[in-house]
């Protein structure tokens, strides 16, 4: 690993802007149960110590799995050189169980510390990211879910970094229509069930990291309803564990392959058959029957606020190392000396419109982050909202926007990861196009991204379809209202008025697509729905990200008026209030002209005979 480069950067800086200028985290949740554990200083030690991480240990090892990948030798899978030292690591310095419960052997900190540890983790390596990131959401799948038994027995050894995890939920003839499941499970009179079928796209379905794997399975028990609702979930093994908690003999789950992709290539990707000898065993997890998809939404949840975080860690680091390769690669003269061909040649950062790409990725991936880690700090304020037990308005309120939130970063998210790894691209340009730079693997790495855990157009089907009428539409309600008021408030703004203006415009366009969504649903009109659907998500995450952006700009404006002349802060607070200023100003006005689109209600796409789409 010594021997490998790192070519991984983050800013620290607005990482720690938006925990402690932002957001707060000091006032709102450190020294408060159940965080009371938790300090400024505290927070400070895992921002620097896993940037350390990152750089020293994940980062040398991203272009080696990307070159080297996975292999399968006689049924096992081996990871690319250094995952397995690198694994170690990870879980002796404590990275995955700062989260988790005290009893699983975990330190309790604010939601808020896993995101920017996965920010670092996917950025710096993401591939090795997600064995991880799946067995930590194994863990808190079955301490909320699990039987008292289950609970003693799995979080705190996944947690411990002794046993990986994977959720299994893919088919070969299913794909996203996981209710079309063939996987079966039958009762035996022990109690356990014998489970059968194939998975495919199983990230992290094998691995030489762990002694054993645990499979989450999602199964029909015969007799069991049709679609999702006849489905349970079940514990299964990649070796039987004995009743000391030891790992045995093989649970008859057999690699049928891995997959040969475009990027991750150091996660290997699995498909996985079940019960091929019919000596596959699993346990139902809980009590419950005909549960699994309720029980698997508690992890899948996670999963794509983990998914969104991935994009984010590979965006923020696809842009920097575009802002490094600017600053230093001389080409041209500048444009105000243009037809002076005996003009000195200047950084490529000095022409305009690499200083505009460089300037869209800084907006994009400074409004992701505010918005993800606003994500992670309602999730941290139902807790300490909980520990109160005296405000169930509060309670409701930020877990309304959790669930809100959660399929737009997401999507948003991933989206924008794979567009700011391609303007990083195009900034270096030819040069990015070459493994030389990193930038080409970011790009392919996060393409998976909008794609796995729900496509990004089931995430807007699932906002569209689920959650602006959840609770009655309250969480949208209070989303809108929370902007209303930022918009009231500093509509007069010296600086950013006319912007935060735009602002109010751009959420009335959004209330209006939302109306109209709902008189289709209302009028009979559901095809409209799905054609709609990712613009209106995209809306709203516009209107999000402008909204952090600018909040961020006002902080940052105050901060600076408070400084003293020649503080290095002043070019950060500058930096603020550009990436506001352009966000708003360039991406925001999309929100108005894509309600005019949705408005005009176009139906082509479904007016189309199948055979108009090609004569081949």
């Amino acid at each position: 690993m010594s021997q490998a480069q790192n070519r991984y950067k983050a800013d620290l800086r607005d990482v720690r802007f938006v925990l402690f200028e932002l957001l707060r985290m000091q006032d709102t949740l450190l020294g408060k149960a159940p965080f009371a554990a938790w300090g400024r200083d505290e927070v400070d030690m895992v921002v620097t110590e896993v940037d350390r991480f990152a750089r020293e240990v994940a980062g040398p090892l991203n272009a080696i799995g990307d070159r080297v990948g996975c292999r399968l030798e006689n049924g096992q899978v081996f990871t690319p050189p250094g995952f397995k030292e690198a694994w170690v690591r990870l879980y002796q310095d404590g990275w995955k169980s700062l989260c988790a419960q005290e009893e699983h052997g975990g330190q309790g900190a604010p939601f808020l510390m896993h995101a920017l540890v996965e920010e670092a983790l996917a950025g710096s390596n993401s591939s090795f990211s997600m064995y991880p990131g799946l067995s930590y959401g194994v863990a808190e799948l079955l301490h909320a879910v699990g039987t008292p038994a289950q609970k003693a027995r799995y979080p705190r050894r996944l947690h411990a970094g002794e046993w990986g995890g994977t959720m299994c939920l893919t088919e070969p003839q299913a794909g996203s229509d996981v209710g079309a499941a063939k996987t079966h499970a039958t009762r035996l009179p022990d109690g356990s069930y014998a489970i059968r079928g194939t998975k495919i796209f199983i990230s992290g379905g094998d691995h030489d990291l762990t002694e054993n794997v645990i499979h989450l399975v999602l199964a029909r028990i015969a007799g069991a309803a049709p679609g999702t609702k006849g489905l349970s979930l079940f514990i299964v093994p990649k070796r039987r564990i004995g009743a000391d908690g030891s790992s045995g003999a093989s649970n008859d789950v057999a690699v049928g392959s891995i997959e040969h992709k475009m990027g991750i290539n150091g996660s290997a990707t699995c498909v996985l058959n079940f019960g091929e000898n019919d000596a596959c065993v699993g346990e139902l997890v809980g009590t419950v029957e005909h549960a699994g998809m309720s029980q698997m939404f508690k992890m899948m949840n996670g999963a794509r606020i983990g998914v969104a975080l991935q994009g984010l860690g590979v965006a923020s680091a696809a842009y920097l190392s575009a802002l490094e390769y600017a600053r230093e690669r001389k080409q041209g003269a500048h444009i105000s000396q243009w037809k002076d061909p005996s003009a000195p040649r200047v950084a490529i950062l000095q022409h305009p419109d690499v200083r505009r790409m460089l300037l869209d990725m800084k907006a994009r991936v400074e409004g992701i982050r505010a918005l993800i880690f606003g994500l992670a700090h309602h999730m941290d304020c139902v807790a300490v909202a909980l520990a109160a037990g005296n405000d169930d308005a509060k309670v409701a309120y930020h877990r309304g926007q959790v669930d809100l939130l959660t399929p737009i970063v997401k999507a948003y998210a991933t989206d924008q990861s794979f567009r700011v790894c391609e303007t990083a691209i195009q900034t270096y340009g030819g040069h990015g196009y070459l493994k030389d730079h990193p930038v080409e693997q970011y790009c392919r790495d996060s393409k998976i991204l909008a794609i796995y855990e729900g496509t990004n157009h089931i995430q807007a089907m699932d906002l569209v379809g689920r959650k602006l009428a959840q609770e009655g539409g309250a969480p949208l309600k209070a989303f809108l209202a929370d902007i209303g008021n930022f918009v009231a408030a500093h509509g007069q703004h010296a600086e950013l008025g006319p912007e935060v203006v735009a602002l109010g415009r751009a959420s009335e366009s959004l209330t209006g697509a939302a109306m109209r969504l709902l008189g289709w649903f209302h009028g009979g009109r559901i095809q409209m729905v799905p054609l709609a659907a990712n613009r209106f998500l995209e809306m709203m995450a516009e209107v999000a990200v402008a909204w952090k952006l600018l909040e961020s700009a006002h902080i940052a404006g105050l901060a600076k008026a408070s400084l003293a002349d020649g503080h290095p802060d002043h070019d950060f607070y500058t930096g603020k209030r550009a990436a506001a200023l352009y966000y708003a100003r360039n991406v925001l006005p999309g929100v108005e002209a894509k309600a005019k689109i949705l408005a005009a209600e176009d139906t082509s796409p479904i007016d189309l005979p199948d055979a108009a789409f090609a004569t081949v």
